[in-house]
């Protein structure tokens, strides 16, 4: 099986939103994981979705979930106290889900919409052939390293350099595995599952994904998304009149 892991655990403390998480503002009249929902829904090769969510908001994504007929998600579970915690759950899930059988897990956030079908795939074709599939950025601007004392320690080549986004994509007996042995280490707040990973020596793989593919973290992010897809929606009108 392919599954995504879908967590939308954060209250969005950076968004200043007054009165909900970020990942239920809304954009187009449509909440943000909705938009990131969509893509897993529509994509072929996903077999399941599962959602770690803010506990006392489950009730209101179910209800998002009926109206959008968002209908691959087969399981939504609390959300943990860090974003760690918030995947593991999920993966526990997923565990569940694939009833012992071989399955890959796409690791999301709730708040990174602007990906695409092709993403997707590619990751669960990376991740049969490489073993993991870390959905990578291309860096536009120089990179530096620096020490406590914001001294340059070392400045890596461009075209060398990548930031590390999302999908994150493994087998699921892998990830899992290694978040257990996080978990009886006393590790709790890892920043990322690529970075877990790496820290327990699993050999990793990128793959460029999209330029767009931000997570919707401060208002200028908001702002952002807004401003992409109503250029998207522009280029499809324009499109259309040249056929003409």
């Amino acid at each position: 099986m392919n599954i995504g892991v879908i967590f939308a655990g954060g209250v969005g403390t950076r968004m200043y939103s007054k009165d909900r998480p970020k990942q239920f503002l809304e954009m187009y009249n449509k909440p943000i994981i909705i938009h990131t929902l969509e893509h897993f829904e529509a994509n072929k090769d996903i077999d399941a979705v599962v959602i770690a969510c803010v506990e006392e908001w489950i009730p209101y994504l179910k209800e998002l979930l009926y109206k959008f007929r968002i209908e691959k998600v087969k399981r939504i579970v609390p959300g943990g106290d860090t974003g760690q915690l918030s995947i593991y759950n999920g993966l526990k899930a997923a565990e569940e889900i694939s009833a012992g059988e071989d399955s890959i897990v796409l690791i999301h956030d709730g708040v990174r919409p602007l990906i695409n079908q092709e993403l997707l795939s590619e990751n669960i074709k990376c991740v049969k052939k490489y073993g993991s599939a870390i959905t990578a950025g291309v860096v536009t601007e120089t990179i530096v390293e620096i020490n406590e004392n914001l001294g340059v320690k070392r400045v890596p080549t461009r075209a060398r350099s990548r930031v590390a986004k999302a999908p994150q994509s493994f087998w699921l007996k892998d990830i899992l595995s290694v978040h257990e042995q996080a978990l009886a280490d006393g590790l709790e707040n890892s920043i990322d599952s690529c970075t877990l990973m790496k820290q327990y020596g699993k050999d990793l793989h990128m793959i460029d994904g999209p330029y767009e593919n931000i997570k919707i973290t401060t208002p200028q992010d908001f702002y952002i998304m807004r401003a992409i897809l109503e250029a998207k929606e522009n280029s499809q009108i324009y499109c259309i009149d040249e056929a003409e």
